[in-house]
């Protein structure tokens, strides 16, 4: 799939700290696009870049012609600043002043790496918007019913775990699942390791113990948490921090503390890279004994990375399919195919999950490609369609 430049890729200077944030737009549907907004040092607006095409892809994966939600063009916003850092909060308020005209009239975001949905609705409301998806409401059908069929959807709780911070691992979880089942390998006893804590490699965790499967080693930024028989999965969910990181006190006498680097070269079939962009490159790629890699973050695997460990037989999921449950729960809230309803929400995800990834690896095994390969050719037979349709700046 060809990579045309975006329409607009942007970079902004605080005024206060001379922190740097970007925002890239990389197409329209309806004038309108979508992708969440990060928080991390050292973001940069080639990182940013690639994260808004990625999503035009999501967007595009998930079109359904009969459905009510029709897929946004693909946007990213990244802010280069520490997420913990005394000065981030307000760094963040002064980005989303600075981004309020594409805020208010196209750009539709939401958390991403570094920060919660409930931050960045704080400091959005600090800024003058009335939502960071106002963009999409004039799309909608009845705006004042999606709106509050959206603001439910986020009350509802599971378990001691929002909802919309569930989703995104449900849809990793499923990703794994359907790769497993294709392959004949059973659920029971198969082992994984996940790189990140917070809500995507949290929530994929619990769903992917609750399907029988062992995790084995989880990472945050402390370190590599081990235990070759199985994590507490649960009692780890209880202890760890808004950012992700376990409290070590909750940890079993078993339990291993090991090197943050740790989980890469786990004794487990399934590797869930679940925190930042870049963590497998050609070097370390050599570690991995794993036989699938699942996206659950974004860009995780380095292409060249991606070439050295198909060689050796390692499959990697792509994060524009794994990981594209979050953003695409919102849409089918607000636009109405589905209800502010939990077990809604998970039957509706896991359905549509299994099939994209399914229809992705069929697709793979006839071209004879990769996963990604074949997911971008998904991309390219659907992407021209939903322009004729509905057009980039709407008609």
């Amino acid at each position: 799939m060809s990579q045309p430049s975006p329409l607009v890729s942007l970079t902004w200077t605080d005024h206060v700290t001379g922190r740097r944030g970007h925002l890239v737009i990389d197409r329209l549907v309806r004038g309108v696009c979508s992708g969440g907004l990060r928080m991390r040092e050292d973001c940069t607006l080639d990182e940013v870049a690639g994260l808004a095409r990625g999503m035009t892809m999501k967007e595009a994966l998930h079109y359904d012609p009969e459905a009510r939600y029709v897929p946004l063009g693909g946007a990213k916003g990244g802010i280069d600043c520490d997420p913990r850092s005394p000065e981030a909060y307000g760094v963040l308020v002064r980005y989303l002043m600075a981004m309020r005209p594409y805020i208010e009239r196209m750009w539709t975001t939401g958390e991403d790496l570094g920060l919660t949905q409930d931050v960045i609705d704080r400091a959005a409301t600090e800024a003058g918007l009335v939502s960071t998806v106002q963009a999409v409401y004039p799309l909608l059908d009845d705006e004042t019913a999606g709106r509050r069929r959206l603001a439910d959807a986020f009350a509802l709780d599971v378990d001691g775990i929002g909802l919309d911070e569930l989703v995104g691992g449900c849809g990793v979880a499923e990703s794994v699942l359907t790769a497993l089942e294709r392959a004949d390998v059973p659920r029971e006893g198969t082992r994984v390791s996940v790189q990140g804590f917070g809500t995507m490699g949290g929530a994929a965790a619990r769903f992917l113990s609750r399907a029988g499967l062992r995790i084995v080693a989880v990472a945050d930024v402390k370190g590599t948490i081990a235990h070759p028989d199985g994590l507490d999965v649960e009692a780890l969910l209880a202890a760890r921090d808004s950012f992700g990181t376990v409290d070590r006190a909750a940890l079993r006498p078993g339990d291993l503390e090991l090197p943050g680097d740790a989980w890469l070269s786990a004794d487990a079939e399934v590797l869930v890279p679940a925190a930042v962009s870049y963590a497998v490159d050609p070097a370390n790629q050599s570690e991995i004994r794993a036989r699938w890699i699942a996206e659950a973050a974004n860009m995780p695997v380095l292409p060249e990375a991606e070439e050295l460990l198909r060689a050796r037989g390692v499959t990697v999921l792509p994060d524009v399919v794994v990981n594209s449950g979050t953003n695409a729960w919102w849409w089918w809230t607000l636009f109405g195919d589905i209800g502010a309803d939990a077990d809604e929400a998970f039957d509706h995800t896991r359905r549509s999950m299994r099939a994209l990834v399914d229809r992705m690896l069929t697709r793979a095994d006839a071209d004879g490609t990769t996963p990604r390969a074949a997911a971008h050719a998904i991309v390219a037979d659907r992407l021209p369609l939903i322009l004729e349709r509905f057009g980039p700046y709407g008609r």
